[in-house]
C-alpha cells in the first residue's frame, strides 16, 4: 500500500506537470497567432459618427466581408468605453465585452488574456487600445480555444486512465514483490513459533541469496545451531555427571549400610573393617567434593565473560603455589623446575586450579621416584612425566569432558581435570596441547602457551 500511494503521488504530479506544460504550450500558440491578427492602420482615427463604413477602412488590410476573419479563426470587434460596439454592427459571434478590461488607461500596448464569446466558448482575446475620433476605445482580436480546451480535457482524461492503471499496477506489483520479498521472513515467524512452542531447537531454514533477509536467515540458523548445541553439551554434562556421581555415591550408600546393620544386629564390625571402611567412606566424599568443584567450573559459558574479574597475575608465582601443592601430592617424586617471570592478564584462582589439574595427572601417572620437569619460559609452561604416556589414537579426546582413558579408569579421578584446563586457557587468550614426549622418550607432555610480558605492566 506504502508502495502504490507513492506511485500515485509520483504520478499525479508527472501528470499534473505535463498538463500544465501542455497547456501553457497551446495557450501560447494562441497568444502568437493573434500577434498576427489586423491592426488599425498607423496614423487613422475610427470615425464615431460613421463607424460603420470608416471603421473597415481604419483597419489595414481587412476586407469589408468579415467571414474572413473567421477563415483564419479571428474575430474582431471595435468597442468604446462607454460599451458601444462599432465594429462589426451586424457580428452574429460577438465577443463578450464584459470579459474585456476596457481600463487600459493611456496605454497603447496590446494585451492578451483569456476570455469568452457571448454563448460561453471560451477565447483568447488581444486587447489593443484605439480612438473613434475624441472617444477612447478598445480593438478587441479573439481566437476560439474550443479544440484547445478540447484538447487538454482529452488529455486529463488520458493522464486520469494512465494514472488510475499506473497506480493499479504499482499496487499489485508492489504486493507480488512484498510477499516474495518477505516470504522469507515468513517462514521465520513460523520457525520461530515452532521452537517457542515445541522447543526444537536446531531446526534451519534454506538461504536464498545475499539480501538483509538472507542475513538474517543465516544469522537465525547460527543461533538455533548454537542453541542446539549448546542443549546437547548441557544433556551430555547431565550425562556424564550423573554417571560419575553415581560410583562414589552407591560406595558410600554401601559402606553407610553395613555399618547401620552392624549396629542394628549388635555386631561390631572389627576395628581394621571399621578404619578401612571409613577411610574408603573419606576418600569417596573427597571424591564427590573434587567432582561438584569441577562441575562447578565447567558451568560457565564456554565463551569468556568481558565483565568477568581479569587482573595482572604473575603467572610463575602461580606455578610456584601449584609445584608446593605438587610435592604435597607426590611425595615421592622429584620435581626438576626451571620457572621465569611471566605476567599475564586473567583470572588467577582459575589459572592456578589449571596449573594444578597439569600437576595432578603428572603425579597420578608418574612411576615411583620418578622425575616432573616443569619449565616456564616466555610464556611457555610445559609439564612432563615419564610415565606411560598416552597412545596416539587417544590424544583427540583428551580435553573432552568426562573421558578417560580405559587404561586409567581404575584410578581416581572424574576426566574433567583436562577440559578445565582447556577452558581457562581458552579464556586468558592462550593455547594449550597434550602430546608424547618431545625426545621419543617415555611420558607425556603439557604444553600452555599465554600472551603477556616478563615484567610486570605499570
Amino acid at each position: 500500500m506504502l508502495t502504490a500511494a507513492a506511485v500515485a503521488v509520483a504520478i499525479a504530479v508527472a501528470a499534473a506537470a505535463c498538463w500544465f506544460l501542455v497547456r501553457d504550450s497551446l495557450y501560447q500558440q494562441a497568444r502568437t497567432k493573434l500577434q498576427d491578427a489586423p491592426r488599425p492602420a498607423p496614423g487613422r482615427d475610427i470615425a464615431l459618427a460613421a463607424c460603420e463604413d470608416s471603421a473597415e477602412e481604419a483597419l489595414a488590410e481587412v476586407p469589408p466581408n468579415t467571414d474572413r476573419f473567421h477563415q483564419n479563426a479571428w474575430d474582431i470587434q471595435v468597442i468604446t468605453a462607454s460599451g458601444k460596439v462599432c465594429f462589426p454592427p451586424a457580428s452574429t459571434k460577438v465577443i463578450d465585452t464584459e470579459a474585456a478590461d476596457l481600463t487600459h488607461g493611456d496605454s497603447t500596448q496590446a494585451t492578451y488574456r483569456e476570455g469568452q464569446y457571448s454563448d460561453g466558448e471560451p477565447a483568447m482575446i488581444r486587447v489593443l487600445p484605439v480612438a473613434v475620433g475624441s472617444t477612447k476605445a478598445v480593438m478587441l482580436t479573439a481566437t476560439s480555444l474550443k479544440n484547445v480546451q478540447d484538447s487538454l480535457n482529452s488529455l486529463a482524461l488520458l493522464m486520469a486512465g494512465v494514472a488510475g492503471l499506473g497506480v493499479i499496477g504499482a499496487g499489485v506489483t508492489g504486493r507480488l514483490i512484498a510477499r516474495s520479498a518477505l516470504k522469507p521472513v515468513d517462514q521465520l515467524t513460523g520457525l520461530v513459533e515452532h521452537i517457542a512452542r515445541t522447543e526444537e531447537v536446531g531446526t534451519t531454514i534454506p538461504v536464498n541469496g545475499q539480501d538483509e533477509i538472507a542475513r538474517l536467515s543465516t544469522s537465525f540458523n547460527s543461533m538455533s545451531t548454537a542453541l542446539a548445541n549448546s542443549r546437547e553439551r548441557q544433556t551430555r554434562l547431565i550425562a556424564d555427571a550423573g554417571h560419575e556421581l553415581r560410583t562414589p555415591l552407591t560406595s558410600l550408600r554401601t559402606n553407610v549400610d553395613l555399618l547401620i546393620r552392624s549396629d542394628a544386629q549388635g555386631r561390631a564390625l572389627p576395628p581394621e573393617t571399621r578404619a578401612r571402611m571409613l577411610g574408603n567412606m573419606k576418600a569417596q566424599m573427597q571424591e564427590l567434593t573434587l567432582l561438584i568443584g569441577d562441575l562447578l567450573q565447567l558451568s560457565r559459558p564456554d565463551t569468556p565473560n568481558p565483565e568477568a574479574v581479569r587482573a595482572v597475575v604473575p603467572f610463575h608465582e602461580t606455578v610456584g603455589r601449584a609445584l608446593e601443592r605438587g610435592r604435597l601430592r607426590g611425595p615421592s617424586l622429584v620435581f626438576d623446575t626451571d620457572v621465569r617471570p611471566w605476567y599475564v592478564h586473567g583470572d588467577p584462582a582459575a589459572l592456578e586450579r589449571a596449573v594444578i589439574n597439569l600437576l595432578d595427572n603428572a603425579v597420578k601417572y608418574s612411576p615411583p621416584a620418578g622425575t616432573i620437569d616443569v619449565r616456564l619460559q616466555g610464556g611457555r609452561l610445559t609439564v612432563r612425566d615419564h610415565g606411560p604416556g598416552i597412545p596416539a589414537e587417544e590424544l583427540p579426546y583428551v580435553f573432552d569432558r568426562f573421558w578417560r582413558s580405559p587404561s586409567s579408569r581404575q584410578l581416581p579421578g572424574s576426566g574433567l581435570g583436562l577440559s578445565i584446563v582447556a577452558q581457562t586457557v581458552q579464556d586468558t587468550g592462550g593455547q594449550v596441547s597434550l602430546g608424547p614426549a618431545p625426545d621419543g622418550g617415555a611420558g607425556t607432555q603439557a604444553v600452555i602457551v599465554l600472551p603477556g610480558q616478563p615484567e610486570e605492566p605499570r
